[in-house]
């Protein structure tokens, strides 16, 4: 399946709960009394949980015990037009989410496990290239829980799961799966208030990814942030329909680099991120197909512009990565570091010529 991405984002949905949902439960004999007779109806048979239930209920107790300490550190994020989720980076009243959360606004509205009615927070600053953002509440209220994050290098193929946040705008929300990936690149929409970021070293997870989950929080069962809900799939065969169980999240280790950047000084000052100092723009071929990018400028003493590379060539590698889209590029480049010198090939005038550049900095 050729799976192209959405933002986990939603705006304002108001479902119609109602006390329909009391009748639901209680149809279904869920009262506290036949609750308590099958308890005793099982304690009576002097029967003991065999392994598989053992293990069973042993899951169970991990998961409450993870959504018990983790929720308190999710919040829900209003940002006007759209809702969104965040995560209490410490308690001083940072928050940490996506940046197409956020998107244009400088204001929001948030809402914490501590208090019933929203609480003002404004944006410290934004990272859309990485689709990161850091929001800080105005009147930090006591008991704020700051979440816990794991090292991403731990993080491996199989691991259980829960996703936490606010999908449909419906706060508190819990999915589970498991990491199905890890080192995944992905390039998000920039269409509808999304950034078009690039973005390597996701985490893959079967964990329900919704709309209003970005910002969240992804966990392991030691209660640890291992990832930032960001990205879910889908499938362009089915009209752009979601793909159900693949989801994508920013490793803890770069949410924490980037959150902690942007507290210490206001804004990124070491991406990580190499660059080849250019604006450009897909071409076309003949074909009317993509067959490479377009410079349309350099920046001037740029890694490009140091390498002769000038407005008008069409960029068609970058090593050994063919390049046909703006997209392909930015792929190519998220797997590179700054200082790094790598091969790029381009046509001048009909010509193929080739040049060795060194990567700068986004």
């Amino acid at each position: 399946m050729n799976a192209s991405l959405r933002r986990g984002r939603a705006r304002r949905l108001l479902l119609p709960l109602t006390a329909g949902v009391c009748a639901v439960a209680l149809a279904a004999g869920c009262s506290d009394t036949d609750a308590g007779s099958a308890a005793a109806a099982k304690a009576d048979t002097g029967v003991r949980a065999g392994p598989v239930e053992r293990a069973q209920n042993d899951l169970q107790s991990a998961y409450e015990n993870v959504i018990k300490n983790v929720l308190p550190s999710v919040v829900e994020i209003d940002a006007g037009n759209a809702l969104g989720s965040g995560v209490i980076f410490d308690t001083q009243g940072h928050i940490v989410t996506n940046a197409h959360v956020v998107g244009s606004q400088k204001t929001f509205a948030v809402t914490v496990a501590t208090r019933e009615q929203p609480l003002e927070a404004r944006l410290v600053a934004s990272f859309p290239q990485g689709d990161l953002a850091v929001i800080k509440l105005t009147n930090v209220p006591s008991g704020l829980k700051a979440a816990k994050f794991g090292d991403s290098s731990q993080v491996a193929v199989g691991q259980i799961v829960l996703a936490m946040g606010s999908p449909l705008g419906l706060s508190s929300s819990v999915t589970q799966g498991i990491v199905s990936a890890v080192g995944r690149t992905v390039t998000e929409s920039d269409s509808g208030g999304g950034t078009g970021a690039t973005i390597a070293n996701l985490v893959q997870t079967s964990a329900a990814i919704n709309p209003g989950n970005s910002g969240g929080a992804l966990v392991n069962l030691d209660s640890q942030i291992v990832g930032i809900p960001t990205l879910a799939a889908t499938d362009p065969q089915e009209g752009n329909s979601a793909a159900p169980g693949i989801g994508f999240a920013i490793p803890a280790s770069t949410v924490q680099n980037v959150a902690g950047q942007i507290i210490k000084s206001g804004r990124v000052t070491n991406s990580g991120r190499a660059a080849l100092g250019i604006t450009g723009r897909t071409f076309l071929g003949t074909d009317f197909q993509p067959a490479g990018v377009a410079v349309v400028s350099t920046t001037k003493g740029g890694p490009a512009a140091g390498a002769g590379i000038k407005a008008g060539d069409i960029i068609t590698k970058v090593g050994s990565d063919p390049v046909t889209t703006i997209q392909s590029l930015s792929e190519s480049l998220a797997s590179d570091s700054p200082g790094e010198k790598v091969q790029v090939t381009y046509i001048r005038q009909g010509a193929t010529h080739t040049a060795d550049v060194t990567l700068g900095e986004m």
